[in-house]
């Protein structure tokens, strides 16, 4: 029974030729560049080949890493059929398709290792159809992906396969790409050294990208070697890979916010350029580094607000890009700014503390009696107007009658929150003497 999107055999006479990176695919395991982390002695593939006891799988990596490739590999070692398919174009009926080959060929002594590319984006009921096929071993799924499995796959499935990380490839990597290239094409690349490390960094980390740009290279005329200008006049530098709804947005904004927590101006310039270069909306970065102000710099130095909040208005007022540039100096400020979560932490604390207590209602003392009922009552007996009291300061309770008073806000020794713990100590002090 045929497979679906299963092509076998040579490309027809007279067909176009095959792209450089098709035709430099790996044709063994230890002919895959990079991911020794995965693929080595050691690493998890590396021990279950070994053994003999290879399991369902999951890739987790960024585009032009191998995906594709070490699951077609992992077929030949392990002489399972290879059948692949993407979860863009599969529906339900192709898939009870592919389900029911794959029963026919193990009734006739052989498993099928089914490969789904972009797996997440089947929804939950897609990913529950495959459980009954793994584990009655029909197929062995290796699924690949570039979003975080934690999130984009059911509990389910992922309790029946390992994850396995894929890492962009490194530029000595790279490298070794572009001499393999330059063996099969008979020629070296056109290029000095600095343009050639330039058309390195230009892939990204990506090894499908980079052959590709290879290919357009090598079909240039001409004389010499071409400087990084040249080259940067002939290719466009390729876009860095950013998704601003997936997970390269979300590690971007915890890269920029844990650089200003941990106050490198010069690491949350870098993330905040990244995410500028990727296309993220500047609004979006300034409303997020606000919430840092609040956060992390707090009562520490007040004013560092104020200067998020001024500098979101002057790119309302300015636009890209000169607008990028105040909320760019409003992050070197928030970086370089003493830092603090007291507050962040005491506003958690009094939230947790009104769940608990529920419906507690305040002291009487403390509220109005606008009517006789509630004079009756015993509203506002007892109060102790602050501004009579020695020190303009009572010491009342302010909490419910039936709480005990907790400790919320506790100040840190720096910034302004130096001159804020005097103040918290001083009232304490008096509260103290007060009840005495």
């Amino acid at each position: 029974m045929a497979d679906l999107f299963d092509t076998g055999g040579e490309a027809p006479s007279g067909a176009a030729p095959r792209p450089l990176a098709d035709r430099l695919r790996p044709k063994a395991l230890d002919e895959v560049i990079g991911q020794e982390q995965v693929l080595g002695p050691d690493a998890p593939l590396g021990v279950m080949l070994k053994s003999g006891a290879l399991s369902s799988l999951v890739f987790w990596g960024p585009p032009g890493v191998g995906k594709t490739t070490i699951a077609r590999l992992l077929a030949d070692v392990t002489d399972l059929h290879f059948v692949q398919i993407s979860a863009i174009f599969t529906g339900v009926q192709e898939l009870r398709k592919v389900f029911e080959a794959a029963k026919h060929r193990r009734a006739n002594g052989q498993g099928t290792l089914l490969f789904v590319d972009e797996i997440h984006r089947f929804n939950k009921a897609q990913q529950d159809g495959f459980l009954p096929h793994m584990e009655d071993g029909t197929i062995l799924l290796v699924g690949a992906t570039t979003e975080n499995p934690s999130f984009e796959l059911n509990a389910a499935l992922l309790s029946r396969a390992q994850v396995l990380v894929l890492t962009r490839l490194e530029l000595a990597d790279l490298e070794r790409l572009v001499q393999r290239a330059e063996k099969d094409l008979d020629r070296p690349l056109p290029l000095d050294g600095p343009a050639r490390e330039a058309l390195l960094e230009m892939a990204d980390g990506d090894g499908r990208a980079l052959l590709n740009l290879i290919e357009q290279v090598m079909a240039w005329k001409v004389e010499g070697k071409l400087d990084t200008g040249a080259l940067a006049q002939r290719l466009m530098r390729r876009a860095a890979q950013y998704d601003k709804s997936g997970d390269a947005h979300y590690n971007l904004i915890s890269a920029l916010h844990k650089s200003v927590r941990g106050s490198d101006p010069d690491a949350a310039l870098y993330w905040f350029a990244r995410m500028l270069e990727g296309g993220e909306d500047p609004r979006y970065l300034a409303r997020r580094i606000t919430r840092m102000a609040v956060e992390d710099i707090g009562l520490a130095d007040p004013q560092a607000q104020a200067i998020c909040l001024r500098s979101w208005e002057t790119y309302e007022r300015l636009g890209s890009p000169e607008g990028e540039l105040a909320i760019a100096q409003a992050l070197i400020y928030l970086a370089l700014a003493p830092k603090s979560n007291a507050g962040y932490v005491a506003y958690k604390a009094a939230r947790r503390e009104a769940k608990r207590t529920g419906s507690e209602p305040p002291p009487k003392h403390i509220l109005n009696a606008p009517t006789k009922l509630m004079k009756e009552q015993g509203y506002g007996d007892g109060y102790a107007y602050d501004h009579d009291a020695e020190d303009g300061f009572s010491g009342q309770n302010y909490f419910p009658e039936t709480m005990k008073r907790p400790v919320m806000y506790l100040p840190v020794e720096r910034g302004f929150e130096r001159e804020l713990k005097k103040r918290v100590d001083y009232f304490t002090k008096l509260r103290l003497k007060r009840e005495t």
